[in-house]
């Protein structure tokens, strides 16, 4: 017989540093998990990752046991780390807050690619491209410190 599912909590925390501290222990304590058993399996699994935000779906069952299924990075996190840039900009219309190539969106449209709502990589470059230009962050062709060709007329 299946166990009957009592919660499922997504959170989003660095790769290899969970803490029973909130906001894991928050979320986890009132549905009385084990949080310690969580933090260890979690920065176990996810060692690896330390320069990144996981996102982590745990499903917890009527008997206080969990699952959990860890994400890829959040886009907009890929997108700032390869942009080079701290964060977006707050007037993404007006300001540029830096620039990324096409190349760039693509990596990380292949690496969301399980993640997205998308059946194609070219659908999922669209979605990484959307979010790249809403952060204000420009998507160039990768040639923009190349000299331009002079005419031959």
């Amino acid at each position: 017989m299946a166990k009957r599912v009592k919660a499922i909590v997504k959170l989003q925390i660095p790769g290899g540093q969970a803490t029973p501290a909130p906001p894991v222990g928050t979320a986890l304590g009132q549905h009385g998990v084990n949080i310690m058993s969580f933090v260890k399996e979690y920065n176990a699994k996810t060692a690896n990752q330390q320069d990144s935000i996981v996102p982590v779906v745990l499903t917890i069952y009527e008997d206080t046991s969990f699952t959990f299924v860890t994400k890829t990075p959040p886009a907009s996190s890929l997108i700032k780390k390869a942009a080079k840039v701290e964060k977006g900009s707050p007037n993404s219309l007006q300001e540029s807050a830096g620039s990324i190539s096409k190349k760039g969106i693509r990596e990380i449209a292949e690496l969301k690619m399980k993640d997205l709502n998308a059946t194609s990589v070219d659908q999922a470059e669209k979605i990484i491209a959307g979010t790249a230009r809403s952060m204000g962050i420009s998507i160039g062709d990768g040639l923009e410190n190349q000299e331009p060709e002079p005419d031959n007329e």
